[in-house]
């Protein structure tokens, strides 16, 4: 009997080593990607040619154009990512083409890299790493660094997704009572006893940290803007870890300038990687290359995801992470 022919795959970058492994057992690679950076529009239409799927990730540019130039024998692509916002779904839903994304399985690490972020920059984790890199370090001083303790204050949540909640759960863990502001209230066994406000100014006169959990979305662009900076309490402390376009730059920048907020934590930025340089330029900013699900665990379970959506597929069965 004659072997089945596997699906043919095009990866648009280098994947972990167990996903590779997986998707080069599985499918016929026709084109793949030994650099971990997105392709430009034109290398990812080359690199689709004569592929019958697409194995994408966060920040490849799969806009309408592209979508529309796709060879007719693409039917299915998978974005190793839980943001679709770099893929045109309408145009994909008009040529046909199934789109799948990998929700879940990083919840752990990107609300693990929240509080990472809460923490570096309430207690100046960067002003202390470059003393010491710099060798600027003389000694331990009454008034060195002096930041801000985390434990018992009271924390805003933007989102209280999967994510926002999973934040909330580990900041129970600094005795921090939490408020969330969300499109709609929680049911009481997921709200864990957080604090709702249904009114965003509400929440953020009263807490002194506030956690952009959110996905973004057209609604929430620059949400925080400098309306609603004005209501922080002065000396508050904002973190991102959900969208970069959910902050006005300008406003925040300003804010960060003043000391109204005393800190920032970003690991996700609007039109990154090229982030508002001005960001570089205020010592009182923590700031990461978008690490969110960036451990071993998460990438592979995401990448694992991906694959099974596209099993499916090609297996007859309704994909299980369809978004278009």
């Amino acid at each position: 009997m004659r072997e089945r022919q596997k699906p043919r795959l095009a990866l648009t970058r280098l994947f972990p080593p167990d996903v590779m492994a997986r998707a080069r057992r599985d499918y016929t690679i026709v084109a793949e990607n030994p650099e971990d950076v997105p392709a430009d529009s034109a290398r990812l239409l080359a690199m689709a040619s004569g592929a019958d799927a697409i194995l994408c990730a966060a920040g490849d540019p799969f806009g309408e154009d592209t979508i529309a130039a796709l060879p007719t024998s693409i039917r299915v692509i998978a974005t190793f990512s839980v943001g679709i916002d770099h893929i045109a779904l309408e145009a994909a839903r008009a040529r046909g083409i199934i789109v799948t994304n990998t929700p879940d399985v990083l919840t752990e690490s990107t609300a693990e890299l929240t509080i990472l972020l809460l923490l570096g920059a309430a207690r100046r984790a960067s002003e202390g790493e470059l003393l010491v890199r710099e060798r600027r370090w003389t000694g331990w001083a009454p008034t060195q660094l002096l930041g801000t303790q985390v434990s018992g204050k009271r924390l805003g949540i933007l989102g209280m997704g999967r994510i926002g909640r999973a934040v909330a759960r580990m900041a129970g863990g600094f005795r921090m009572e939490v408020h969330y502001h969300n499109r709609r209230r929680l049911a009481p066994e997921l709200e864990r006893g957080a604090i709702y406000h249904s009114d965003a100014a509400s929440m953020l006169g009263i807490v002194d940290m506030l956690a952009l959990t959110a996905p973004g979305g057209p609604g929430l662009t620059k949400w925080l803007n400098a309306e609603r900076i004005a209501l922080l309490k002065r000396g508050a402390i904002v973190v991102n870890s959900g969208r970069g376009t959910l902050v006005d730059d300008d406003a925040l920048i300003a804010a960060l300038r003043t000391g109204h907020v005393a800190a920032a934590g970003l690991d996700v930025y609007a039109n990154e990687p090229a982030l508002d340089p001005r960001y570089l330029g205020c010592a009182n900013t923590f700031l990461l290359p978008h690490l969110g699900s960036a451990t071993l665990e998460a990438r592979n379970a995401m990448g694992f995801r991906a694959l099974d959506n596209l099993d499916a597929f090609f297996a007859g069965r309704e994909p299980p992470d369809r978004v278009a």
